[in-house]
């Protein structure tokens, strides 16, 4: 009974506009800031390491380098503060979770265009 109410609450939280991505995909999150009474839009693009979770708790978790920093950062995909998700490449990986970018700078830590499937 409570896992059948929980899962009828979660089905009203799903997003729509969810793009098909997966590990080694650059994405551009377009993520909602509220400063004080103020919001505005902040755009994080990097790499997609990897998808985790199902349901209305799946994740995606998103590297790029900032000022020769790594940075990554954990999004909730059915999150109301994300705005959107746009896919600017697409990534040849072979592993679903490419946390091996981690060690890897430069040059050594490029990843092949997916070639189109049509």
């Amino acid at each position: 009974m409570a896992t059948d109410l929980m899962s009828v609450v979660e089905a009203t939280q799903f997003r729509d506009d969810v793009p098909d991505f997966d590990a080694g995909d650059t994405v551009n999150v377009h993520l909602r800031v509220v400063e004080g009474e103020k919001e505005r839009i902040q755009q994080f693009e990097g790499v997609c390491l990897g998808r985790r979770g199902s349901g209305a708790n799946e994740t995606f978790t998103v590297r790029k380098v900032s000022e020769g920093t790594g940075v990554e950062r954990i999004f909730p995909i059915h999150s109301p503060r994300i705005a959107q998700i746009d896919v600017k490449r697409r990534g040849k990986v072979r592993r679903s979770k490419i946390f091996f970018l981690r060690d890897r700078s430069g040059k050594n830590a490029r990843i092949k265009e997916r070639v189109r499937e049509n």
